[in-house]
């Protein structure tokens, strides 16, 4: 019996531009003007699970751009700690690190942490869309445990439906419309290959779609040098335009760390490493450091340029999260015995952001 893990990622923004890894561009800075705070949500466990995860991918893939949602990944993870037990649990435990001696007290805050994330996150906007959550296709007769159902529903707020996987054209149906509904279309068949031997689905899923809250003039975007490489350099759309954004220069990582807001009360980071320092930059990410930037971060008038691209990829999971010390989890060693009293459940996953 095989419990399938499924992850979708879009994200939108008008005219949309991020920073892809292990390319550069440059921006010039002129006279500073005030210092704002820029505020931060703090996730429960270790955020340093993010920065972990982003490393472990880049050195599975160390010529690829890397595109992944830390927030969905580490929710998944908790809501099967709710089930795991044994060394699958430790290891999930430490990972997204919670107190090695923790009891149920410390448990018990961590969930509660993460739900209030969840709740805070999925409040309505009226300038940004960001609709986020967590799917469970179950087989119906495959008894899980109450506790497990409860607790998901509650803490993790995830819808719950009864799935004749016996049926897996009917299966993967119910399950592609679901997710094409969440993610206002953008998401399309995202399940091609399920099989009579699930007994259960889980989705995650998130969709971030917003305008820039100050708009990119398209005639502003010419055809530049773009240096992938110290030795290549191509040319593409940059996107050009001067406005303030927060900015640092961390003389520490020797890079540049601007945020350029969005309507909507939200803010993207755009990392510039210094010549030859990617490296340094990627093994300087850590909690502390996103800390210290987003304290330090203040507005400037920048002439700020983008390129314009977009991005997509899929990764594998169960070779990346032994890495982190979860090494159990996609194996028949997994014990998942708070969702049901199976013992030969066999996990499988799939991470395809869009």
């Amino acid at each position: 019996m095989q419990l399938c893990l499924l992850f979708c990622l879009v994200l939108l923004s008008l005219q949309a531009a991020a920073l892809p890894r292990r390319r550069h561009h440059a921006w010039r800075t002129k006279k500073r003007v005030r210092e704002l705070p820029v505020a931060s949500a703090e996730a429960p466990g270790n955020q340093n699970f993010t920065f972990d995860l982003y490393r472990a991918l880049a050195a599975d893939s160390p010529d690829q751009n890397i595109f992944f949602s830390p927030l969905s990944i580490s929710e998944s993870l908790a809501l099967i700690y709710l089930a795991a037990a044994s060394d699958t649990k430790t290891q999930i435990s430490e990972a997204l690190g919670l107190p090695a001696q923790g009891g149920r007290e410390e448990e018990e805050a961590f969930h509660r942490g993460s739900h209030q994330l969840l709740q805070e996150l999925r409040q309505p906007r009226a300038d940004l869309q960001l609709g986020l959550g967590t799917a469970l296709f179950i087989l119906p007769t495959v008894h899980v445990r109450d506790a497990f159902l409860s607790a998901a529903r509650t803490l993790y707020l995830a819808d719950t439906f009864p799935t004749n996987f016996r049926d897996p054209k009917a299966a993967q149906k119910q399950i592609n419309d679901y997710v094409a509904k969440q993610t206002n279309g953008k998401i399309v068949d995202l399940v091609k290959d399920l099989d009579s031997s699930e007994i259960m689905v889980m989705v995650n899923y998130i969709f971030f779609k917003a305008k820039w809250e100050t708009s990119f003039d398209h005639k502003s975007t010419l055809k530049q040098d773009f240096h992938v490489t110290s030795e290549t350099v191509v040319q593409v759309p940059m996107m050009r335009r001067e406005d303030e954004c927060y900015y640092l220069l961390d003389r520490n990582l020797y890079c540049r760390v601007v945020g350029v807001p969005y309507q909507g009360n939200a803010t993207a980071l755009f990392i510039l490493p210094g010549q030859g320092k990617m490296e340094q930059v990627e093994a300087g990410l850590s909690q502390e450091t996103l800390r210290r930037w987003l304290k330090k971060l203040t507005k400037r008038k920048l002439q700020l340029y983008l390129p314009k691209f977009s991005m997509e990829g899929s990764y594998q999971l169960e070779k990346v999260l032994p890495k982190l010390g979860i090494r159990d989890l996609f194996t028949s060693q997994a014990d998942l015995t708070g969702f049901t009293n199976h013992s030969n459940i066999q996990v499988s996953e799939r991470l395809q952001p869009r």
